[in-house]
């Protein structure tokens, strides 16, 4: 590798054939930048997938009361189900081995105020789990706890785009707010990976709005969350259970499939974990392809090489080269064209992904990228194919007698 003698007649067939070698260059560079592009928009598509579906916490169970569609023990069809504070805490007493927080949610829309500005945002009347559930993250003051429940305090945390909508440049800490003509203090704001409708909500305690709509005891829902220690076999039989206790509380049919809707997100995250799986196969199988074509690429145009020097390879040996020395000149011409070109392809792609960011958005692709390690690897695969296809078309020419050589037209 390091004959000075042979390097120099390497860069002199490079300079004398500057046509070949940049096909031959191009190609590998092509190869390498297109798998880069490719492999990174996969993962961008698979960025926004799990944003979109993998936002909140996956092992959480969600229980919406609905309508009976049966008659039982006497209740006639068409029975509106409810759910109130009390069945709140038999959760908590009837499965508290299977239970990390429970929580309500009763949400409402109501024009907010503060001072000139204004607009409709989303309320949601929860407990202090539920910022476990939605992952929420807090940015200033402190969420729902306790004492707001127990005091019905009319305490609310804003989403960052509500603090941007109604207070502009403000500290929102502490100021008050009119919600559907009641006024709450701001005591929190926070943001959400879940993007900005997620971050136009507006959280406050569930006994409060209980206590302004009459004071009923009431809930829309109940979201309730397990260990991940359980597994789905696990989260599938809590959510059996579930269904049964309520059901059987709630005198409700156990045939009946509309008293009561669960949705246990353990489901939906092993749909989505299916769906990942598939997403990375067809990226990896994109990504191979475009592998196997610059390596076809690549193998044909050194055979079409070689082939085109087949004269002067006669005459090398003719005046003495060995077959060894005919092979090792190829392969180290091909080895040399081959990593140059697939190294500077492996550069642009990786510096075109990190120019897109977020550009791709609005097509469902976020922040491409692609682990410089993978980008390398596939980089140094296409480089060891470069090398066999050089070696193989060099292996046959060096077999070839001078004189058959000489007269190759």
């Amino acid at each position: 590798m390091l004959n000075r003698d042979r390097w120099r007649e390497i860069f002199e067939t490079i300079s004398k054939n500057k046509l070949r070698t940049f096909l031959s260059g191009f190609t590998v560079a092509l190869g390498i930048f297109i798998f880069i592009i490719l492999f990174g928009l996969g993962n961008g598509l698979k960025n926004t997938f799990q944003e979109f579906f993998l936002d909140d916490a996956s092992n959480a169970i969600f229980l919406y009361p609905g309508k009976t569609s049966m008659p039982y023990k006497g209740f006639k069809a068409n029975r509106r189900i409810e759910f109130d504070n009390e069945d709140l805490q038999d959760v908590k007493e009837n499965f508290p081995m299977f239970t990390e927080y429970v929580t309500p949610r009763i949400s409402r829309s109501a024009l907010t105020r503060y001072k000139n500005e204004s607009n409709s945002y989303t309320t949601r009347a929860v407990a202090p789990g539920h910022q476990f559930v939605e992952k929420t993250i807090l940015m200033k003051g402190r969420y729902i706890n306790e004492k707001d429940i127990e005091k019905k305090t009319k305490s609310a945390v804003i989403g960052r785009l509500v603090a941007k909508d109604l207070f502009k440049s403000e500290d929102p800490l502490g100021k008050y707010i009119d919600i559907g003509s009641t006024v709450f203090k701001v005591i929190g704001v926070f943001q959400d990976d879940g993007g900005d409708n997620e971050e136009r909500f507006i959280y406050i305690p569930y006994t409060t709005r209980q206590l302004l709509e009459k004071s009923n005891d009431k809930i829309q829902q109940l979201i309730v969350t397990f260990p991940k220690e359980m597994g789905h076999a696990g989260a599938v039989a809590f959510e059996n259970s579930l269904k049964k206790y309520f059901k059987e509380k709630k005198s409700i049919d156990p045939k009946d499939p509309n008293g009561i809707y669960i949705q246990n997100l353990t489901d939906d995250l092993k749909q989505s974990q299916q769906f990942a799986v598939v997403l990375q196969l067809i990226v990896s199988f994109v990504g191979l392809g475009t592998l196997i074509a610059g390596i076809i690429g690549i193998s044909n145009i050194m055979v079409f090489v070689v082939k085109e020097r087949t004269k002067e390879l006669g005459i090398r040996k003719a005046l003495g080269a060995t077959p060894r020395s005919v092979i090792q000149m190829i392969l180290q011409e091909s080895v040399f064209i081959t990593a140059i070109s697939g190294y500077v392809g492996l550069f642009l792609g990786i510096l075109l992904l990190k120019n897109i960011g977020l550009s791709l958005e609005d097509y469902f692709i976020k922040n491409p990228f692609i682990d410089f390690g993978t980008a390398l690897a596939a980089t140094v695969v296409l480089i060891l194919f470069g090398a066999i296809a050089g070696y193989i078309p060099a292996k046959r020419a060096s077999r070839i007698k001078p004189i058959v050589a000489l007269r190759d037209e």
